[in-house]
């Protein structure tokens, strides 16, 4: 009897930045004095590159390749042996393309619709939220992703991963805490050590599953296909699925950009016929089989626990695999930490057009255009990159920041000029959640809004620990003198879920 061969699972990352206008100091002077979302949308981004940057690579990959998959999907159907991928969609992918090219999405819709395509929770601006010390913001965004899959999808991801396979113990915890079945990362040696990243394997001290991209075969696909330095150039199909039958283990993790086919390789290069002939290529041999994620965790049980402390983060980015894609050099540092400042104040002003703005300067690629690296690495960075420089990245980036920080502290302002309790508290001061006594919650709230929004989000378990403590009518009459507001909150009793279908009820009347 033969070795059994492993189960295979494609995950394809599908997104587009919404990138910034050069040209912002211009359009600044052209606002108007109160200017709307859609104003300063149009002044912070550059609406005709992205309209473009959407048609072109719908022309070239999200259409043809899509088109490929659905149709391997339907030849293999009813054979017994299906053919299945998975996407994980960033929101602002999904909001550019129903703006900019509807027909990606009713695609995406069809593929869904076969029953042979899972969708993978992301966060929906593909930010670096999860490297925030408060876990807050990276929950929101999970959130907010869930909800724009479900009404454009129909579905409710069960299995996630994280901007760019970014991954530590704490994002296992928040994802695991979430209800999250499973999260992909990257098969990094300095992590696995001397295990495969062929396997199913665990969070330590968590049920939250993992499941490792093999890098080398994924990027196989993904950097070398056309690379005629290569010494396997031309990757055929056939070549590309004995590779894989030759792989030990349970479950190999095939992990890439969907723009891959078509866009970081051009049509030229073979890449759409590659795609067309490998699901029939794999499927002869008999003992290979396409899973789901959530096919592959339910069917094989986790090998081992694995642990990445937050100081030793991974990704699937550049050579290095950790952070230092977007947050490496000082350009790159000082953006990031100035947007995590005036994270209370955009809370507290709560304002859905401050809000939505601040998250879009959240989005990865801002920082990632901004890198100075050299070698492969830099010219990876530089193409992709609208900008001449990353000094010019940085320089763009910072002046739209700035103009909406103005803003939020000047709205801010104003409202706390008229009501204290939409005042921000320093950390000392800020609500500090637990699960129970000796269980402490990377989960804080420096304002009462931001406090409004962790209830609504947080597991009952820690609602119903602070409630029996007394400890939200303490804080808010402590805090913030806020009386009425403690009382309130007080008469919606115990009962967790009724006490959050009310709390917003309470919001509305401040």
């Amino acid at each position: 009897m033969g070795a059994r061969l492993p189960s295979i699972v494609f995950m394809f990352e599908v997104h587009q930045p919404y990138r910034l206008n050069r040209n912002f100091i211009d359009s600044l002077l052209k606002l108007p004095p109160n200017p709307s979302f859609e104003d300063l949308f149009k002044a912070y981004f550059d609406e005709k590159l992205n309209r473009d940057v959407i048609r072109r690579v719908a022309g070239k990959c999200y259409l043809p390749a899509s088109r490929i998959i659905l149709e391997n999907i339907d030849r293999y159907r009813n054979s017994g042996r299906s053919f299945k991928v998975s996407f994980s969609i960033s929101g602002v992918f999904i909001e550019q393309a129903l703006k900019y090219a509807p027909e990606i999405i009713d695609l995406f819709r069809e593929l869904v619709d076969t029953g042979c395509v899972e969708l993978v929770e992301q966060t929906y601006y593909h930010s670096l939220a999860s490297l925030f010390p408060n876990k807050l913001e990276f929950m929101e965004q999970l959130e907010e992703h869930r909800g724009i899959i479900k009404d454009t999808f129909g579905v409710k991801p069960r299995v996630a991963e994280n901007t760019e396979f970014i991954y530590n113990n704490s994002v296992a915890f928040i994802l695991d805490l979430m209800g999250y079945k499973a999260v992909f990362t990257e098969g990094v040696e300095r992590i696995l050590g001397w295990r495969s990243p062929n396997y199913v394997y665990k969070a330590k001290g968590l049920s939250i599953k993992l499941l490792f991209r093999n890098y080398r075969l994924s990027d196989d696909i993904g950097f070398r296909f056309s690379s005629k330095d290569w010494e396997e150039y031309p990757l055929t199909a056939e070549k590309y699925s004995a590779w894989l039958s030759a792989v030990e283990g349970d479950v190999v993790c095939i992990c890439m950009d969907y723009e891959t086919f078509g866009e970081h390789h051009w049509p030229e290069s073979g890449i759409h016929e590659f795609l067309r002939w490998l699901p029939g290529e794999i499927l002869k041999w008999r003992n290979l089989e396409f899973l789901t994620p959530s096919e592959a965790i339910e069917k094989y049980p986790a090998k081992d626990e694995i642990e990445v402390p937050d100081d030793k983060t991974i990704s699937w980015a550049d050579l290095e695999r950790d952070t230092s894609a977007w947050l490496q050099n000082p350009l790159q540092k000082s953006s990031f930490e100035a947007v995590k400042r005036i994270e209370p104040y955009v809370k507290a002003v709560y304002d859905d057009k401050y809000l939505k703005l601040w998250r879009y300067l959240q989005i990865s690629d801002h920082y990632y255009y901004m890198s100075t690296k050299g070698g492969g690495p830099g010219e990876v960075h530089g193409y992709f990159s609208p900008y001449g420089s990353p000094i010019e990245a940085y320089t763009t980036f910072h002046h739209i920041l700035s103009d909406l920080t103005i803003r939020i502290l000047n709205e801010y302002k104003r409202l706390t000029d008229r009501k204290e309790i939409f005042k921000v508290v320093e950390d000392a001061k800020a609500f500090h959640f637990y699960l129970k006594d000796d269980k402490p919650l990377p989960i804080k709230a420096r304002c009462i809004p931001e406090f409004i929004k962790a209830l609504l989000l947080l597991p009952n378990p820690s609602i119903e620990y602070h409630l029996k403590n007394n400890d939200f009518r303490k804080w808010l009459k402590q805090v913030f003198g806020a009386d009425r507001l403690a009382e309130n909150i007080c008469l919606l009793g115990v009962d967790v879920d009724a006490f959050k279908r009310n709390i917003l009820k309470i919001m509305s009347s401040l």
